[in-house]
């Protein structure tokens, strides 16, 4: 599994991230846990993406239960999550919100540490952009976490390239990434500047929802799209039509770490063989026409 620095200033991280959103759907115990998190180190997949809604507010803890029954995994993982949303899933939220004050980050990342048992996440995003985010305050959090060694490094998920520089601009050290949402059925981000911002500053974003949310293989408006993938495999020779879409994702030069969302150790395992799929210019465009329904102007 190929490692990639992924900022100037930034960790390594595995070339595919360990989503864990779905944590709670999966069904898996404490110790069933710790045997997915070991299978999927030994696929090389090192760094694990969560948020502290995720869940109802429940994963982070149940990931640290796992993690206080094999301590010696911390050390092998990359922990991600984000904070920066209020749910209607945590009493006294009466309305969901966004919330980017000082001490709700502060609070939010002390949290988390508790959850995961561990005294250091590696990197801590925020996790939607707030109308109401003052980024002055925002820096003063990271300072005050990045200070106390309680967090290594900070990014942003789903900002738009205005809102990464305003936030950036307020503070000493590089964020590290943006965690936006890429796919051959969400591809704004390709052209509105989002990803030529990530490559201009060499900085990888992280993609989440590779997949379509499962859309890609279950909406009838797609199937003209599962037909161009499923000839793109019959050329490559991948295994799977998922293989074609990471492969696709992959491709783009800004280096994107694509998040994996199946608490299925195979499917795992495929997605992770899309690293020896090499599309053709013609191939990615043909997918990219199959999903918009249009040629390029």
């Amino acid at each position: 599994m190929q490692r990639l620095a992924i900022a100037p200033q930034g960790p390594e991280f595995s070339r595919f991230v360990m989503g864990y959103w779905r944590l709670m759907d999966w069904g898996m115990s404490p110790q069933s846990l710790v045997t997915f998190i070991e299978q999927h180190l030994e696929l090389g997949i090192t760094t694990v993406d969560h948020a502290d809604i995720y869940g109802d507010y429940q994963c982070e803890s149940a990931f640290g239960s796992a993690l206080k029954l094999a301590p010696a995994l911390r050390e092998k993982l990359e922990i991600v999550t984000k904070c920066g949303i209020a749910t209607l899933a945590r009493p006294g939220n009466t309305i969901g919100h966004y919330i980017t004050d000082k001490k709700h980050i502060i609070s939010s990342a002390e949290n988390s540490l508790r959850h995961f048992s561990t005294d250091y996440l590696d990197l801590l995003l925020i996790h939607r952009p707030d109308p109401l985010m003052d980024a002055d305050e925002v820096a003063q959090a990271f300072l005050e976490l990045h200070q106390s060694g309680k967090v290594r490094h900070f990014g942003v998920s789903n900002f738009t390239p205005a809102q990464y520089s305003l936030l950036q601009s307020r503070l000493p050290f590089s964020l590290v990434t943006n965690q936006v949402e890429i796919s051959p059925v969400h591809q704004p981000l390709l052209l509105d500047g989002t990803l030529d911002q990530m490559q201009q500053l060499r900085v990888r974003p992280m993609a989440w929802s590779c997949l379509g949310g499962g859309r890609l293989f279950s909406s009838p408006e797609l199937a003209a799209l599962r037909d161009m993938l499923g000839k793109v495999a019959e050329q490559t020779g991948a295994q799977s039509l998922e293989q074609v879409v990471y492969a696709w994702i992959l491709a783009l030069p800004s280096m994107p770490l694509p998040i994996i969302g199946s608490g299925k150790i195979n499917r795992v395992r495929d997605a992770v063989g899309a690293q020896g799929v090499k599309l053709t210019r013609t191939q990615w465009f043909s997918i990219r026409k199959a999903a918009l329904g249009y040629d390029v102007p």
